[in-house]
């Protein structure tokens, strides 16, 4: 499938803000078809009781409620979420039901200053964080030494169902701020912790992608 060649860089800031800007307030009408791909996510990371776990992206923090069913009230959720607009409908979300575990960063997931070491990390279509070396070195940072990473997200289908791509195709550009990477989002992951189990959703279009930090921990 071609693709614009302005679109072949890395993710553009500037460009992510603006489309979350104008999507906040219907975000979650738009990803209710990916709500299955969600749920696996979060069972395949499958947080202990008591767990930390970083929500890397977390939008209008669609995964709070199954995250915070899955680490209790001893446990910690982080959402991290560059976009203000974004941030405000997760604030509110976390003020309807009243959860005091749940601490929101508003940063691009490079710069959060995130202050501790969580036991799991779910990065749910991030596909400009999954692009950015800087960005899941950052998250890697912050986690303890064998933690959990899942991440999920947009692919380019299988030669098999190449005709998908005119699905993805316009999908992705309305989503992320680059296409570039799209064959195999989790390249730059692949490279910092070694290759992660896959798993794929609708006919190859979707991807989830488990790793784990080395037991010796990330270099802080």
């Amino acid at each position: 499938m071609p693709t614009p060649r302005r679109r072949q860089s890395g993710p553009d800031r500037a460009r992510a803000l603006d489309q979350y800007h104008r999507r906040a307030a219907v975000y979650d009408f738009e990803l209710a078809l990916f709500e299955p791909v969600r749920r696996r996510a979060v069972a395949w990371l499958a947080p202990e009781r008591g767990a930390t776990v970083l929500d890397i992206g977390c939008g209008t923090g669609l995964s709070f409620e199954l995250l915070h069913s899955a680490v209790g009230a001893q446990g910690h959720v982080v959402g991290i979420e560059q976009s203000p607009q974004m941030l405000e409908q997760a604030r509110q979300r976390v003020q309807r039901h009243a959860w005091r575990n749940v601490t929101l960063i508003n940063a691009p997931a490079e710069e959060a200053r995130i202050g501790l070491r969580a036991d799991a990390a779910l990065l749910h279509f991030t596909h400009d964080v999954m692009q950015s070396g800087a960005a899941l070195e950052h998250v890697l940072r912050h986690l303890q030494p064998g933690a959990t990473l899942v991440a999920s997200g947009l692919k380019w289908a299988p030669p098999w169902a190449a005709p998908l791509n005119l699905l993805v195709w316009p999908a992705a550009l309305h989503s992320v701020s680059s296409l570039a990477g799209l064959r195999r989002p989790w390249q730059h992951l692949a490279r910092l912790v070694g290759e992660p189990e896959l798993q794929t959703m609708l006919g190859g279009t979707v991807y989830l992608a488990r790793a784990r930090v080395p037991a010796a921990g990330w270099p802080a």
